[in-house]
Parts: structure tokens; C-alpha cells; sequence
């Protein structure tokens, strides 16, 4: 149990911010201490992206008090919020992959003289640095060669290098094995052991409870409470975070599987983008059934993904046949799988479904444009009309149907994307890693949303 009478590191007091049309903030608190691990949790849109954007110099608050080591602070960027000592590690990394470890460590800071770089003790610092974390990495490899998990200890390597005190990580684990979850947790440790300060950002419940000290829950962007991980249960966590027991959006309901609908006959797939000779996938066959939810289950790089955008007409095929409603079809783009009435939401939704830049209603109307145009022109009140209808059924938390598909939280993204291809009302709808960076509480709506799907019948 956390030893809270220590001073706290951080202290962030009565803090509220306000978006066009959106009360984000409204008089929350957040109080990390000395050697803690500190979970802070919430559905999407709760507000901890803006808290801790706020934080780390992104966003400026309206009202509140931010003070690190007793002394009131203003980060006004977030370079300047790295130099009080306070760094960010994104889920998506903030890296630059043509460079080497050591230049991303330090990238702007580098040892100079007269103007020179000093590469040796640019080297010799960044081992230092991974010697402090426990892992080897040559100073000189490029960033683009490292995985995932090895690109994360550059970020914490370069969080040190600034002689951070807190470190926030937002969704550290979302894109790593089990064994590679297991050592950023021993790096964690070692770091809490050294008396910093962690934010922990994550939407697994199991983790949370692994490795935080103290958790703090948001809700609709008000301060719910701090909780004690040893002493508190995951029941009352999502009670915090939803304002019900998570076992209310529950209900299984009965679905009786009809006529098979997609047959998938012996696709193969040969080559990568890294290894043009790799056998991606060999004979893979399935069926699916009307009212029927399967279930595609595989490790991380075997295939699954592969598999369905084959399906789908993301990628090609070299061998193998796809069968819709008993009819052999030929998918070879999205847009063949579209008109046989089979919708995707792919495992990025950011990458591979939204235009981040576009408004909800124009993302989620994109792929059925022809009810909501007409004489090659988007009538945009029917637009406007049938998006709205979607946005009530899917609970889509938003301004307007013009606000950015960027400013929505994770969860909302993910809904908009769904919508898109509710709209179409497919016959086949395929959903790569649905609930990928939700939360609790939308993860229980998409599954509720996808039992209801089957029991229409898709």
C-alpha cells in the first residue's frame, strides 16, 4: 500500500478546460507521489488525454493550480514541460526512424564542441541510459530496425536523459507480447524504485491492478475519486468509471445461426513487405454462418489480419476462393467486397479507417454516398439526418456531426467507424480487433452492438 504521507511530486488542483460546445475539465484533481505508480482511468472522453495535455504543455487550462515539488508551475509547451521534468510517452511513438538510438535520445541536446557532434560521448551516454533500464541497445542501430517494445525504452531513455521526475505512459502496452508487457513492468518497477513519478494511462483492468500503486478515476470529465489498487477491486473501479456496474450493458441473448453466408476455400498468401518469400498464409479455410458470431484467434504474426483483409480486398490473395451466399465471388478491392455487401473495421482505426481531418458525418457516411447524394452532389441535411440517426443508436459522444473525426476519444472513433458500415447495412461485417484502446464500459457497447448485429442477421 502507497505510504501517502509522503509530499507528492505532483500536485494538479481544481483544473478545468473548456472546448467549443464541450466542458472537457470541470475542477478535477490529480496527486502522483514520490515512487508511485499511478493509474489514471476513464472511459474515452472522460477527459485524461486532455489532463494530461495540460500536463505535458499541449493544452493551456482555464482554471486550476499545477505544482511540481510545492512550486506552482505553467507549462506552456511541451518542450518546456520537459525541461520542469515532466515527459510523455504516447501511444503512438514520437520518434524519428532514420535515426540512430542515440540521436533520438538526445535528439537537440547532443554533446557538442565548437559546433562538432561528440559522437563517442553521445554513445557512451546513451549506454549509460540503457544500462540504467537493463537492456541492450546498440547506440548506433536505427530506430526503424527496432520493435515496437524497443522503440518504447528508447522514449524512457530519452524521459531520463532529461532528468524527468514524471513520466506519463499513455496505452504503453497496446502493441506488445506478453513477455515484452512483463519487462516494461520490470522497467516500471526499477523506475518507481528510483522515486519517480509514473502515470499510468491503460485500459486493461488486469494490468492496472499488476503494477499501479494508487489509481484516480475520471467521469465526464469530473474527478471521481483515488482508490488504493490493494485495497479496491476491479467491480469498483468500473463502477467509478461508468456509474453502473459494467455487468448492466451485459445480455447474451439468443441467436440461431441460419444459412452459411461466406465460405473462404483454401487461401494462400505468399510475401511481405520485409520478406517477399514468407508463406503468410497456407490453405486457410472458414465458413460463417448467418446470425453468427466467429471468433478468429491466432497469435501475434499468424495471420489473422492477413487473412481478413484477403477477404475484404485489402490485400492480394495468390491463390484460393471466396463464396458469398453460395456464389463464388471475385474480391479483389474494398470496393468489390462492398458491393458483395461485407464491411471491415480493421485493427487501426486511425491508420486504416478514419479521415482524421474530415468531420463524423463525412466519415461516417463515406462509404454510402449514394443515399446521401444526388447528381454527383452530397446533399448534406439527408447526410446530416443519417449520420445523427447513427450517432443516437451507437451512444456517439460528440459536439456536432461536423466536429473532426480527430477530436473524438478513442472509443467515439471507433463507433463512427462501426457506423460507417451499419449505414451500408452489410450482409458481412468483419471487425479486426474491435475493441482495441477502449475502455471497459465501450468495450461492453461494441459487444453488446455486435451480439445485436447477429441477431439481425448479419
Amino acid at each position: 500500500m502507497t505510504d501517502t504521507s509522503r509530499a507528492p511530486i505532483l500536485q494538479m488542483e481544481g483544473i478545468s478546460k473548456r472546448f467549443p460546445g464541450v466542458q472537457a475539465l470541470d475542477n478535477v484533481r490529480l496527486e502522483v507521489l514520490p515512487g508511485e505508480i499511478h493509474a489514471l482511468l476513464g472511459e474515452n472522453g472522460a477527459g485524461k488525454s486532455t489532463l494530461m495535455k495540460i500536463l505535458s504543455g499541449v493544452y493551456t487550462r482555464d482554471t486550476g493550480q499545477i505544482m511540481l515539488d510545492g512550486t506552482p508551475i505553467e507549462p506552456t509547451s511541451p518542450h518546456h514541460s520537459q525541461t520542469l521534468g515532466i515527459s510523455i510517452i504516447y501511444q503512438e511513438l514520437n520518434l524519428m526512424p532514420n535515426l540512430t538510438v542515440a540521436e533520438n535520445v538526445f535528439i537537440g541536446r547532443e554533446p557538442n564542441r565548437f559546433s562538432f557532434v561528440q559522437w563517442r560521448t553521445l554513445h557512451q551516454q546513451t549506454r549509460q541510459l540503457t544500462d540504467r533500464l537493463g537492456i541492450r541497445l546498440a547506440p548506433g542501430m536505427l530506430v526503424r530496425n527496432l520493435s515496437v517494445a524497443e522503440q518504447q525504452m528508447v522514449e524512457i531513455a530519452r524521459a531520463l536523459s532529461m532528468k524527468s521526475r514524471i513520466i506519463i505512459m499513455d496505452e504503453p502496452t497496446s502493441a506488445l507480447t506478453e513477455n515484452e508487457v512483463a519487462h516494461l513492468f520490470d522497467i516500471m518497477r526499477d523506475l518507481r524504485a528510483q522515486g519517480l513519478g509514473i502515470i499510468f494511462i491503460s485500459h486493461r483492468m488486469d494490468e492496472v491492478f499488476g503494477i499501479s500503486d494508487r489509481i484516480t478515476v475520471l467521469r465526464d470529465g469530473q474527478f471521481i475519486g483515488t482508490v488504493q489498487a490493494a485495497t479496491s477491486s476491479t467491480d469498483e473501479v468500473i463502477r467509478m468509471m461508468v456509474g453502473r456496474p459494467v455487468s448492466e450493458f451485459s445480455g447474451q441473448g439468443e441467436t440461431k445461426p441460419g444459412d452459411v453466408v461466406l465460405e473462404v476455400r483454401n487461401i494462400n498468401r505468399i510475401g511481405t513487405a520485409d520478406d517477399p518469400d514468407k508463406q503468410v498464409l497456407f490453405d486457410v479455410s472458414l465458413n460463417v454462418r448467418q446470425g453468427e458470431i466467429v471468433g478468429l484467434a491466432g497469435l501475434v504474426g499468424s495471420g489473422r489480419t492477413d487473412l481478413v483483409r484477403c477477404i475484404f480486398g485489402g490485400d492480394p490473395r495468390d491463390s484460393g476462393d471466396i463464396f458469398v451466399n453460395g456464389k463464388r465471388v471475385d474480391i479483389r478491392s474494398p470496393r468489390d467486397a462492398i458491393r458483395h455487401g461485407i464491411g471491415m473495421v480493421p485493427e487501426d482505426r486511425k491508420l486504416q479507417a478514419l479521415f482524421l481531418a474530415m468531420s463524423v458525418a463525412a466519415n461516417a457516411s463515406i462509404a454510402s454516398l449514394g443515399d446521401v447524394a444526388s447528381l454527383g452532389f452530397v446533399n448534406g441535411g439527408r447526410e446530416r439526418l443519417m449520420v445523427t440517426d447513427y450517432v443516437n443508436k451507437l451512444s456517439i459522444r460528440l459536439a456536432s456531426v461536423d466536429q473532426r473525426a480527430l477530436d473524438l476519444s478513442g472509443g467515439n472513433q471507433q463507433k463512427v467507424v462501426i457506423s460507417r458500415w451499419l449505414a451500408l447495412k452489410p450482409k458481412i461485417m468483419i471487425m479486426d480487433e474491435p475493441t482495441r484502446g477502449i475502455d471497459v464500459g465501450a468495450k461492453a457497447e461494441v459487444h453488446t452492438l455486435i451480439r445485436a448485429l447477429a441477431q439481425q442477421g448479419v
